[in-house]
């Protein structure tokens, strides 16, 4: 069987120049169970000991519908405070562009207070990608491009990129941005894999855009697959899992990165056993008919 090439060991990040882990680690959960910041350093330790460099966040991580809007930030933030040297060892992302209730607010004033406000909780004097977390429909894409160019020239950050946008969205900012997108964020999963057939890898590849999958393990899902199609792609990911000695999860990871497009998935547990062993997933190999075998198991029938 044919093998498909095996990941690199370092991506850059779209055309920013900027190299990154094949994987990210992600922190909407670093807020919950009141951490403390000795807690979240040890985490923050696991992945760059791991190798995993990229790191990302976001200004709404940690709220609750009421309170802790900030926190995921502010947390993070205490630990570079502490330990200001690992902020050398990181590429630090993060999102903005979404305030409850409203709930999204991309016009200009809000954009540089949100970035300002990120700056301040993080601690840091830049932010090396810096994301709109979701498209706000009521702002002209020609306005958001002016807000986010004027914060990279003001050197408040060093890329751009979006999440959850569609292929439009993407495209219509991307146009009016004098500092070109980087880096996309949707949902990608064996379980959620819309974006390997609706163009938006396509697009993420001819922008050179790097993808990030959030949620690559389904919304944990795969730990404990219910539904017959959950319940197939989980016992195809565990053939090479149990091939390859790995979890099903690093499989999962694996499957993802094997694209060509680049998918760097985001780890989002707050283990440090199990940020530091999605490092594995580089040492993972799939073949063609290995890979479309999972592929075919989420689609729940044969390809055409």
């Amino acid at each position: 069987m044919s093998q498909l090439p095996s990941p690199p060991a370092a991506r850059t990040l779209g055309a920013s120049g900027i190299a990154i882990s094949p994987i990210a680690w992600g922190m909407w959960r670093l807020a919950e169970n009141r951490r403390s910041a000795a807690e979240a350093a040890r985490l923050v330790h696991a992945a760059l000991d791991a190798g995993i460099t990229l790191l990302d966040t976001a200004d709404i991580y940690g709220f609750d519908g009421n309170a802790g809007f900030g926190d995921a930030e502010a947390l993070l933030g205490e630990v570079l405070a502490a330990e200001p040297a690992l902020r050398s060892r990181m590429v630090l992302a993060t999102k903005g562009g979404i305030r409850p209730p409203a709930p999204y607010d991309q016009s200009a004033a809000y954009l540089a207070e949100a970035i300002d406000a990120s700056l301040r909780r993080l601690q840091v004097e830049r932010i090396d990608l810096w994301q709109v977390h979701r498209p706000d429909i009521l702002a002209h894409p020609q306005a958001v491009a002016r807000a986010l160019d004027s914060a990279v020239a003001a050197g408040k950050i060093a890329a751009l990129g979006v999440s959850n946008f569609t292929q439009a969205q993407t495209a219509a900012l991307n146009h009016f941005l004098d500092h070109k997108l980087v880096a996309t964020q949707p949902e990608i999963s064996p379980l959620r894999i819309a974006a390997f057939e609706n163009g938006e890898l396509d697009q993420a590849m001819m922008l050179g855009l790097t993808p990030l999958a959030w949620s690559p393990l389904g919304g944990g899902r795969l730990s404990d697959p219910q539904a017959p199609r959950d319940q197939a792609v989980a016992a195809a990911l565990d053939q090479i899992a149990r091939q390859q000695g790995v979890s099903r999860s690093v499989a999962a990871y694996s499957w993802l990165m094997a694209h060509p497009a680049g998918i760097v998935p985001i780890v989002g547990s707050q283990q440090a056993e199990r940020i530091a062993e999605a490092a594995q997933a580089l040492t993972v190999s799939w073949s063609r008919e290995e890979w479309y075998a999972v592929l075919i198991a989420a689609r729940g029938e044969k390809l055409p």
